[in-house]
């Protein structure tokens, strides 16, 4: 009898381990894969909020920049992951919405091969010419354009990436011909601005801050919905274009197949980092608009980007060259 007891000691033991190793969660330290180089905004969202998740859930948040092709090359490793909430990625719409749509092989899938846990943030553009110019307004602009096709000119940072994709919305929208010429990263476009060697700009509102405050650029429309508490005074271009909006939105994603109660601690988790007052302040500090949400919200609005995107690159031929 005696040893019938222990026998179903141990088998009760050994059903119940596997709950009690999930409950334990978290219990080392967790990496969440920048895959852009530092000091670069996704790491600058990525390191306050790394700090404030740490202390939450009690065990360090390492941030481990993994930069390489658009972002392609620290998504697909950690797609690769253990899907057991110790690995996670903060992406953007450009790693896990656009890229599958612009690349012919992409090692990933968004929607496949991601869960979805929470979004983190959304940085708006700010559609700007050199001070210089006689354009004073978003209208002025179009008119401008209309009347004068391929004349006037836009500094992109690559095929694909957001200052692109506004442009080419903005031109389908209104219907003007704008040609889009590219260089290579952020601060060559805005030098080209800065020198009047192209008409006008999509920037980041964080990174045009500091040239529009010495009053080298003027900014003309803003590509949120609404305007912006950095610049009340610069209408969004959907007051002039109605529906327009393109805002870059950043997000946290794990493999696919992280267990559900993971997911949610880490939503959790994410939520209460965005509410405190100095990971607030660092996000206002650069323009950025604080997400957060639920898990099931941020899987429609993945869905509902990755689509809308898609259905965008095909629509305007943008590829790769």
């Amino acid at each position: 009898m005696r040893f019938m007891n222990i026998l179903k000691a141990v088998a009760a033991a050994a059903l119940c381990a596997p709950f009690i190793a999930q409950a334990a969660w978290p219990d080392k330290p967790i990496r969440l894969v920048v895959p852009y180089p530092p000091g670069g905004m996704t790491d600058v969202f990525a390191r306050p909020l790394g700090q404030k998740m740490s202390e939450l859930l009690g065990v360090p948040v390492v941030i481990q920049n993994r930069a390489g092709a658009g972002g392609t090359v620290g998504s697909a490793a950690v797609a690769r992951e253990a899907p057991d909430g110790y690995t996670l990625i903060l992406g953007t719409f450009g790693t896990h919405a656009v890229n599958d749509a612009l690349f012919k092989e992409l090692p990933y899938n968004s929607l496949k091969d991601f869960t979805p846990v929470c979004t983190v943030a959304a940085v708006p553009s700010v559609l700007s010419v050199n001070a210089s110019s006689s354009i004073q307004s978003l209208a002025q602009l179009l008119g401008t354009a209309r009347a004068n096709p391929g004349e006037l000119t836009h500094a992109s940072t690559g095929i694909g990436a957001s200052p692109q994709l506004l442009i080419e919305l903005l031109k389908q929208e209104a219907k003007v011909d704008i040609r889009d010429i590219q260089y290579n990263g952020g601060g060559p476009a805005m030098m080209a601005l800065l020198g009047n060697q192209v008409s006008m700009i999509f920037d980041t509102i964080g990174t045009s801050m500091t040239q529009i405050k010495a009053n080298a650029i003027r900014p003309l429309a803003i590509s949120s919905k609404s305007r912006s508490p950095l610049l009340p005074d610069v209408p969004a271009v959907a007051e002039t274009l109605p529906g327009f909006e393109v805002v870059p939105w950043f997000a946290i994603w794990a493999p696919a197949g992280t267990p559900p109660d993971v997911v949610q601690k880490l939503n959790d988790a994410i939520n209460t980092a965005l509410k405190a007052p100095d990971v607030g302040q660092k996000f206002s500090g650069i323009g950025a608009e604080v997400m957060g949400g639920s898990v099931a919200d941020f899987a429609a609005f993945h869905r509902a980007e990755y689509d809308r995107w898609a259905q965008f690159i095909r629509d305007t031929g943008i590829k790769l060259e």
